[in-house]
């Protein structure tokens, strides 16, 4: 477009641009009145809901506009006043009396004098070509917040320009993007909400897989006669979703109306140099308040402490209750108390609480992630006593589930690090956590924070320096969930080492990376250790260098010498890389296309090779597919020559919209058990210790691992005294989804949004052995409630009005390995069932009035999932029928 140019609009009017290119806004006639109708509703409602169901209210007034000043030079430099009176509150959509919360209220009784009094005061507005500077709007200090706002979001309608084009404005909703576009007597404002910028500012869960998404617009359309606007009319909406459950969303609309209802002859121009003298005339009491919104707090009248929260929900928090739906839901309703809450309240409940429910409660102040509720738990846990184990642990799971850690969260845990510490398992949990916390800030672009620097130094610099292996492996895993590029050089040398519990500490977090960083140095050091070029591995170390080789984008000559290699392992690793293989084409997974390639050829791809006998395996399946989520679960079982388990793998991802989530990992490895059935070990596994022991991996973060035994005497014990009970690996309540912001409406009002989600969790394992009917058992049970909650309020503290959704299920997963080694080929039987569960959606919706008065509207819908054992391979299902019949 040309910079100098002027649009005519009807014939009485030219509006002009000046000849810097400005775009000239309307003009205001001296000594006229413009007498305008204005409404401003606002509903709130579930994504797909129709405005008659909906809450909201409407405020309707007349608004009075004329003009005050002008600039002799500049005829568009105009300072305007604005007066609104006849104010009008009504509900947004058709309700009956017993639904209306507004039913025999008027203006003045919902809002108060004082405040109706404010509404109803005048305020000035500088216009210079059509466009609101950011301190350009005169209103009164005094005033409350809510009712400048409503008088800014009024003040916006008025800023207009009149060619097409991208601009920066500031207006109610803070400084933002514009795009403008003018047609014959009508121009269309488009305000591209993603751009501004306002003061406010909220947060959100890194992980996108179990985020929220948020689609927003906000259209004005002006139409224009006789050089002034006609009507204004401006439409705006927000809707949340949850990844996961699209069908848990909700929106807020917001809709305002100016129309010209007529003009009057008006008041005359006031004398003056320039605005600030102008305004000073008028009232010397008025001040430029700024156009942009200001933060409102809301006062809860009425409303219990967190004490008081406390000990209505405290039964809910009990152990018993974990599995039901009950327990995150109040785990969600206490960490919204606990952020408004002060470090002597949140003490005061922590002392409070029974020994049972103590370790949730942990649980919520931690995740609850306020400066005030991590000075609590600092206070209140005291890392040098051995007894606050479970406290302690639950405190650093906690942080490393954090949805949004800060610095201060990694700088308390590094100074526990320094401290002194009572027991050995809590100082490995604190720097493998700090190693979660590393990643977290990173991924949120605070990787240079002077304490992440030092922690991430101190992770860097560890392995090598330390001589004691649980030490070095402890700094292993904490780079392995720091997810550190600088890593991978360590992880690389890690990778060839002698120990087996360092190779595949290294080769599983190398896994974890995105493939465009496997450099050709990588890929060599991997493919030695699978083909064994400088040393005898042991079977699982060269299980994980394969899992890497085939997750990498792997060459055509890779694939080729893997398949080469089958037939030349030992026994069950050959079945082991079979059906690994199998499951890459049956499951087309990246690798698959290459795989194909390479099987061309009839020496790799010979009957001999894949006619291997044994009994471990590889499988994947999905558990879910819907279209907002895609969960899957690989099982990969290593079994030693003579039928003991080497290692177990379970994985539970979940992908949605390109994003990969690792829900779970729970891996069991077994060593050194040959002696106890007088059997010979394999290859490269003769001088191993006796061990076992399980290790998980929760929502991307890599927890501490648990020793079942370790040694032949402490074997020896375990064997006699084994109950068959599982050990517990991970328990407590976790916050997955963490969503809060305030969205500002060009209306002046404000809307405020909270999505969480909180999952109760109990995960164990077990492994048994049975040398009398040489049977051996290991079991991975997992028990699961999850509560996911939506609110968004429009909250002007005299009214309210807002909408919940949320959904909640509860289910388990059981996966069992039962292995009968009295012969060879040995028989397993794998079983993984997921029980019956329930599946609740609940809708609500609530208007208020500060004098108490309010109306509620509930709906709600349940279904039943039916149970499923998953389907494994064929072989699996022969296997566990000779199984069960032989143990009968």
């Amino acid at each position: 477009h040309s910079s100098e140019w002027s649009l005519v609009i009807l014939s009485n009017c030219v509006f002009c641009v000046s000849s810097g290119g400005a775009a000239a806004g309307p003009r205001l006639n001296n000594n006229q009145l413009y007498k305008f109708s204005y409404t401003t509703e606002v509903l709130v409602d579930k994504t797909k809901g129709s405005k008659e169901g909906s809450a909201g209210y409407r405020i309707s007034s007349d608004v009075d506009v004329n003009l005050v000043w002008r600039d002799p030079s500049s005829k568009d430099d105009q300072l305007i006043q604005l007066v609104i009176s006849n104010v009008r509150l009504n509900p947004a959509s058709r309700r009956s009396e017993k639904k209306n919360v507004l039913h025999g209220s008027t203006a003045e009784s919902v809002l108060g004098k004082t405040k109706l009094a404010a509404l109803t005061k005048p305020f000035l507005l500088h216009l210079r070509n059509g466009k609101v500077r950011a301190k350009a709007f005169y209103s009164y200090w005094a005033e409350p917040a809510t009712i400048k706002n409503l008088k800014r979001g009024l003040a916006s309608l008025l800023q207009v320009q009149l060619k097409t084009g991208k601009v920066i404005e500031n207006d109610v909703s803070g400084r933002c993007i514009v795009e403008y576009k003018a047609v014959k007597g009508q121009v269309t404002r488009t305000k591209i909400l993603e751009t501004c910028k306002t003061a406010e500012t909220g947060f959100t869960t890194h992980s996108q897989v179990m985020g929220v998404s948020r689609k927003s617009s906000s259209v004005t359309v002006f139409t224009l006669e006789d050089g002034f606007i006609r009507s204004a009319v401006a439409d705006e909406t927000h809707s949340l979703a949850v990844n996961t459950r699209r069908s848990t969303a909700a929106k807020v609309v917001s809709k305002q109306t100016l129309t010209l209802v007529g003009t009057e002859a008006g008041p005359l121009e006031v004398a003056g140099k320039d605005v600030a003298g102008v305004v000073k005339s008028i009232d010397a009491k008025l001040a430029a308040v700024g156009i942009v919104a200001e933060k409102v707090k809301s006062q809860c009248k009425g409303c219990p402490s967190l004490f008081e929260h406390w000990q209505t929900q405290q039964k809910l928090l009990e152990p018993a209750s974990l599995s039901k739906a009950t327990a995150p839901r109040s785990f969600l309703a206490l960490i919204q108390g606990i952020r408004k809450a002060s470090k002597d309240e949140i003490l005061k409940v922590l002392k409070s609480a029974s020994k049972t429910s103590l370790p949730q409660v942990v649980d919520a102040v931690t995740s609850s992630q306020t400066t005030a509720s991590l000075d609590a738990m600092l206070e209140f846990l005291n890392f040098t006593d051995t007894k606050g184990f479970v406290l302690q642990e639950r405190f650093l799971y906690a942080c490393g589930f954090a949805s949004h850690p800060n610095e201060r969260m990694l700088q308390a845990l590094l100074d526990i690090s320094n401290g002194k510490i009572g027991s050995t398992d809590i100082k490995e949990s604190v720097v493998i956590i700090m190693g979660a916390l590393v990643h977290k800030l990173c991924q949120k672009g605070e990787c240079n924070l002077p304490t992440v620097v030092q922690v991430k130094k101190l992770l860097l610099d560890s392995p090598e320096s330390r001589q004691v292996e649980s030490e070095v492996q402890m700094y292993l895993l904490a780079l392995k969930n720091s997810m550190l590029p600088e890593a991978i050089p360590i992880f690389t040398k890690y990778a060839e080492s002698e120990l087996g519990s360092y190779s595949t500490i290294a080769l599983t977090a190398l896994q974890r990376y995105d493939v465009k960083l496997m450099t050709n140095e990588v890929k060599q050091t991997v493919n030695r250790v699978y083909h064994q070029n400088r040393r005898i591995y042991e079977k699982n170390v060269r299980a994980a260098a394969a899992d890497v080789i085939l997750s990498s984008n792997p060459s055509y000559m890779e694939v080729k010498n893997l398949l080469l290699s089958i037939g030349n392992l030992p026994h069950e690793m050959n079945k082991y890389m079979l059906s690994k293989i199998q499951d890459i084409l049956r499951f087309q997974l990246p690798a698959s296309k290459v795989i194909q390639k390479a099987m061309r050829d009839m020496i790799s791809h010979n009957y001999d090779r894949f006619a291997k006998v044994g009994s471990s395996s590889a499988f994947s399946g999905f558990m879910a597919q819907s279209a907002d989520v895609t969960s899957t679960y690989s099982l990969d079982i290593l079994y030693s020559g003579s039928g003991i388990l080497r290692r177990s793998n379970m994985n539970i991802y979940g992908a949605s919209k390109g994003a990969t989530l690792h829900g779970l990992q729970v891996a069991i490895e077994a060593q050194g058990l040959e002696s106890l059935i007088a059997a010979t070990p394999d290859q490269g596994e003769e001088d191993l210790e006796s061990f076992a022991g399980m290790s998980a991996l929760l929502f991307d973060v890599q927890l501490r691992p648990v020793t079942f035994f370790k040694g032949y005497s402490d074997l020896m014990s375990k064997m006699f005294s084994m109950s068959g009970e599982p050990m517990n690996v991970v328990k407590g309540l976790i916050l997955l989804t963490d969503h809060s912001e305030v969205i500002q409406l060009q209306s002046g009002l404000k809307a405020s949004a909270e999505f969480q989600g909180g999952l109760a969790i109990d995960i164990s394992g077990g492994m048994e052995i049975s040398l009398w009917y040489r049977e051996s058992k290991t079991s991975v049970n997992n028990r699961g409630a999850l509560v996911v909650t939506g609110n968004v309020t429009v909250d002007m503290d005299f009214m309210r009005a807002g909408v919940e959704v949320s959904f909640e299920t509860e289910a388990s997963l059981d996966f069992i390995t039962t292995v009968q080694f009295s012969e060879y080929p040995f028989l397993v039987c794998m079983q993984m069932d997921k029980t019956t569960f329930p599946v609740s959606e609940y809708l609500t919706k609530y208007e208020s009035l500060s004098s108490g008065k309010s109306v509620v509207s509930h709906k709600s819908k349940k279904q039943l999932v039916p149970g499923s054992e998953f389907p494994l391979h064929q072989e699996n299902s022969n296997m566990c029928k000779k199984v069960f019949d032989s143990s009968w």
